[in-house]
């Protein structure tokens, strides 16, 4: 060590600015001293009045409430104004907030719904999470499950909620706020049945309850409920029976079939039905159902042909598979693909797959053994003759009011849909038949109308658009393709079958997009929609 480092003072650390001077005694205490500016021994200096105790910098500040939390904090930068009018319909408020970060979702404006004490955080969350098994077992789109749930929170006054919604399984999280631990719950979805005027209901208590003019307890929403869970179908067996077969019929006559065709193909659909019925009362699962429902309509064209009967067997043999075709699986499975939920949209998709394979396993099985019969099935024979134009709008319109009834509709709303099939029919005829133009383009020009009608008609009365649109594309439905794929299949036209075949995929997916584009089209132009955030922009790959 050099001479300039023992000269170098020492620290604070190694001693004091006052060193004592030689010969006075310094304690332990204050030799362990490390600063001039140390307070006395025996010192103690009031803390201010009204100061906080040193606590976290997460807890929750002492003037925070919940229930009147003040406005949302706005960065420098600012973020995307958010209009929210209250005289629009809680499904357009919804969806507009479910599309943005948690972060900049709008506060919630005070309640007064809930009971003395704040509300109940599990049973509300079980309320949801029971009101969206309804509607996603109903045949509702996630996302609209999705704004459902997010409804039924707020309006108890659980604003950081994240419902998420998959094809079988539905959970729901709460978090208090920033240093509380979340409540979680869920609820899997195991039976799906068809009832619109279930569906009806459980929209009408979602308005309810979110409406702010209107006081329902926990306990008044239970019990409306379970009322709606305990309600009977609208519409009896026979009746369901009866409408299956007037189905067919309809359709058999859409594609150029007389009434001999219309009795054969209603009295197969109605064969197929009972033997659905009774295969799902052993409970096999729906595909075997589809197989079975799928082969009496193909035994009778079969066996007219056979018989040598002048009758298009093909029409026949179409019409009975029109009952058939899943075509709310299919609407509801793309929605949820364009609307981003590609879990669910997946899961229905394939869902559909598997009940066509259904239905072309029972049709394959028959016309296999009529070829072998000796049947002359004519793949080529043309259908969807348009020298009847107003024979085939009444027909259509026959369908779209018996597939209505099928679906367990309120009657309020069959005329509404059994119109909205016949618009759908009168511009698919004018483009593909008068104009010439492709069958695809025609399909998704007369879907996309029927979405855009539907969405009107729903807004109009604050309820699902799913009853004004499902029924008015039935005449829409490939039927026909479908069973010249099958066909050619069945008389070893692989080529054939393959062509076929993709017409009926392009055509079921024109009105899948065609409905989602015209109800987001509604909701896109016409005023008191909410609107939020702009959506994300991946258009390069990446």
């Amino acid at each position: 060590m050099t001479d300039a480092e023992d000269r170098k003072p020492q620290s604070d650390e190694a001693r004091m600015a006052f060193t004592p001077p030689a010969g006075v005694e310094v304690g332990e205490s204050e030799s362990e001293t490390t600063s001039e500016f140390a307070l006395p021994v025996g010192l103690d200096v009031p803390q201010p009045p009204g100061a906080e105790p040193e606590g976290s910098a997460f807890s929750t500040p002492s003037a925070y409430s919940a229930r009147e939390a003040p406005p949302a904090f706005t960065p420098p930068n600012g973020i995307p104004a958010v209009s929210l009018t209250k005289d629009a319909p809680w499904q357009d408020r919804m969806r507009t907030m479910l599309r943005m970060p948690v972060t900049e979702r709008p506060a919630p404006e005070p309640v007064h719904k809930t009971e003395e004490g704040g509300p109940a955080v599990p049973r509300v969350l079980d309320l949801t999470l029971r009101i969206g098994e309804l509607l996603l077992a109903g045949g509702e789109g996630a996302e609209d499950v999705e704004a459902a749930m997010f409804a039924v929170c707020r309006s108890y006054g659980l604003d950081r909620c994240e419902p998420n919604v998959t094809f079988t399984l539905l959970s729901i999280s709460y978090q208090p706020s920033l240093v509380d631990d979340p409540v979680s719950a869920a609820r899997t979805v195991r039976r799906r049945g068809t009832d619109y005027t279930r569906l009806a209901a459980v929209f009408q208590l979602v308005d309810d309850l979110s409406d702010p003019e209107t006081q329902i307890s926990l306990e008044e929403a239970y019990r409306r409920l379970a009322e709606i869970r305990r309600n009977r179908h609208p519409y009896p067996t026979w009746v369901l029976t009866s409408a299956s077969g007037l189905l067919a019929g309809a359709a058999s006559v859409l594609v150029g079939g007389d009434l001999i065709v219309f009795v054969a193909a209603a009295l197969g659909a109605m064969l197929g039905d009972r033997l659905a019925w009774l295969c799902a009362g052993r409970g096999l699962p729906e595909f075997y159902q589809f197989t079975a429902a799928a082969m009496p309509p193909g035994a009778i064209g079969v066996a007219l042909t056979v018989a040598h009967v002048d009758v298009k067997a093909s029409a026949v043999i179409t019409g009975g598979l029109f009952a058939l075709l899943p075509g709310r699986a299919l609407v509801a499975g793309v929605q949820d693909g364009l609307t981003g939920f590609y879990i669910t949209a997946a899961a229905r998709l394939l869902e559909v797959m598997y009940f066509f394979v259904g239905i072309v396993v029972g049709v394959l099985v028959v016309l296999y053994f009529g070829v072998q019969l000796g049947a002359q099935l004519n793949p080529e024979a043309a259908l969807g003759s348009n020298e009847q134009p107003v024979v085939q709008i009444i027909a259509s319109m026959l369908l779209s009011l018996t597939f209505a009834v099928l679906l367990q509709q309120e009657r309020s709303t069959v005329l509404a849909v059994t119109l909205n099939g016949g618009v759908a029919w009168v511009v698919y005829g004018a483009m593909h038949y008068a104009g010439d133009l492709s069958p695809v383009a025609s399909t998704a020009v007369a879907a996309g109308l029927v979405g855009l009608f539907g969405q009107l008609m729903a807004r109009y009365r604050y309820a699902s658009a799913l009853p004004y649109t499902t029924a008015a594309i039935g005449p829409l439905l490939p039927g026909s393709a479908t069973y010249f794929g099958l066909l050619a299949f069945a008389q070893n036209d692989v080529d054939g079958g393959l062509t076929s075949l993709s017409k009926a995929a392009a055509l079921a997916m024109a009105i899948a997009i065609g409905v989602n584009l015209g109800s987001e089209m509604s909701r896109l132009f016409l005023r008191g929609a909410g609107r939020g955030r702009k959506a994300a922009k991946r258009t390069r790959g990446f």
